[in-house]
């Protein structure tokens, strides 16, 4: 063999490219994705593996950018959830295996619930864990965050796991999810959103009641919360109670800031503790220390009587509440770009792929409304 200037002392083993996947390594069932592998200028070929199988794909480089190739899959299925490596061949040398890339595929069953002990507003210090309950048969468990939790918390071979948080911090207020499956890539749908409220972030607001903490059956009555720091959305909390926390947000307002609560035709179901707490819009995960306890009193009603709907002052808003369910199945169908396609053997020389990707949109499960815990 006759070795160019290019070829001597270059090593026989060429460094490994970097992979990813568009629009993520978390996809619903159903839903295509692209896996993109980046490696030399020099690069011919690249080749996606795939866990377990002894068969790989093959894609020629992107004529436009010699250095990276696509491989795109229509439909994922169970059998995509799998990890991935890629590597490529420059004259005929190839180069090492990529690191592996998870691809997990969610969806395949049904959801899970999801809780938190001691409850969905705790102090910081307080030790918080989450419980992901499933019907029986699943043996791994995944926990993810909106941010901050990366790579998923996993626990396997437990039907109904606690994962222990331990003492909570700021870092731990937002919005969580749990998964059940049979292994670590194939997941059911996501459980509904837990937010876990996280109090005594600022200085706590005041409550005050008016006409006064002590009304007959049937009047109204304001609970007014007051904060000097700045802050736009603000809770009212009744100790005992089940029912998620009122709030309202204010529109862009400088402290000191008031939010009035109003309670109409109350009755004896209304008595009882109250306290409130401020946040911002820009950490809505994050609250203030709570108010000093206010006790309201409703004399001469029945208790038999439950309160009519509670309602807010117009200058406030409420958050929106609009939770998506997954979309249906798809059948199996991944599709490969251009000459991309299973090959046993490297040696058959396949097609130049210059096709641009299918361009997806990231798949997001819709936000709802914190079921906030009272104290």
């Amino acid at each position: 063999m006759c070795w160019g200037p290019w070829d001597q002392g270059q090593p026989e083993v060429l460094p490994k490219p970097s992979i990813w996947a568009d629009p993520g390594t978390m996809v619903t069932h159903g839903s295509p994705v692209t896996i993109w592998c980046q490696g030399s200028l020099l690069a011919d070929v690249y080749h996606l593996y795939k866990e377990g199988d002894s068969v790989y794909w093959e894609a020629k480089a992107l004529q436009g950018s010699r250095n990276k190739a696509w491989f795109h899959f229509a439909s994922s299925s169970s059998s995509d959830a799998r990890q991935y490596q890629c590597a490529y061949q420059s004259r005929n040398r190839s180069s090492e295996r990529s690191d592996p890339l998870p691809l997990v595929v969610t969806g395949l069953s049904r959801a899970p619930s999801l809780s938190s002990q001691p409850g969905l507003l705790v102090l910081a210090g307080d030790n918080l864990t989450l419980q992901c309950r499933s019907e029986a048969g699943f043996g791994s468990f995944a926990l993810t965050k909106d941010e901050g939790l990366s790579p998923p918390l996993h626990l396997e071979g437990q039907q109904s796991p606690d994962f222990p948080l331990g003492r909570v911090s700021r870092a731990h207020g937002g919005q969580y999810r749990c998964y059940s499956g049979h292994n670590s890539y194939a997941w059911s749908a996501p459980s509904a959103p837990l937010d876990i409220l996280i109090a005594g972030m600022h200085r706590k607001p005041s409550l005050s009641a008016r006409p006064g903490a002590s009304v007959p059956q049937g009047e109204n009555v304001t609970l007014q919360c007051r904060s000097e720091v700045r802050s736009d959305t603000f809770h009212l909390s009744k100790e005992g109670s089940l029912a998620a926390p009122q709030h309202l947000r204010l529109q862009d307002p400088a402290p000191p800031i008031q939010a009035n609560f109003t309670l109409r035709a109350v009755t004896s179901a209304h008595s009882g503790t109250y306290r409130c707490y401020s946040s911002h819009s820009t950490a809505p995960h994050l609250l203030s220390i709570p108010s000093d306890p206010l006790e309201l009193q409703v004399s001469g009603a029945p208790d038999s009587i439950s309160p009519p709907q509670n309602k807010s002052d117009s200058k406030s808003e409420s958050h929106p509440n609009g939770p998506r369910g997954l979309g249906p199945a798809a059948p199996r169908g991944p599709a490969l770009p251009g000459s991309a396609r299973p090959r046993r053997s490297p040696r058959r020389d396949p097609e130049l792929n210059t096709r641009a990707p299918h361009r997806l949109e990231r798949w997001s499960p819709g936000c709802k409304l914190p079921a906030w815990e009272l104290l």
